[in-house]
């Protein structure tokens, strides 16, 4: 059972695959590359971004007010606190890894990255 069910992951694989090597033919991987770094950047990695922050609110939320005067409940808003911060580290992670495969491959025109502040300077 265990077999089939990889062969039937792995022909879906396969048959999903298929747009983007027929995309290939007609100069649209760019394009199809540029959609999925949009996707992740812009969808994404901000939802996955809000509901870390909200499982880290419900952690200090259940350590702080529900876990007063009860161990298990601050051991839990540990956990969930933890878990959340793991989250945050895993979305920065990912969102610097896909821009560099990104940008290293030339599929990515952003040019706002370049544009980094400056500390201000005193002219004497």
């Amino acid at each position: 059972m265990k077999k089939m069910s990889v062969q039937i992951t792995a022909f879906a694989a396969t048959f999903m695959l298929v747009p983007a090597i027929a995309l290939a033919q007609f100069g649209g991987v760019n394009e199809f590359f540029s959609n999925i770094t949009n996707f992740i950047n812009n969808i994404l990695i901000p939802l996955v971004f809000a509901i870390a922050l909200l499982v880290f609110l419900y952690g200090v939320f259940k350590y702080f007010i529900l876990g007063g005067g009860d161990p298990e409940n601050r051991k839990e808003g540990t956990q969930l606190m933890l878990y959340s911060v793991i989250g945050f580290v895993l979305m920065v992670s990912i969102f610097g890894i896909v821009n560099l495969i990104a940008n290293g491959l030339g599929f990515s025109d952003d040019q706002d990255i370049q544009s980094i502040p400056n500390a201000p300077t005193t002219n004497n």
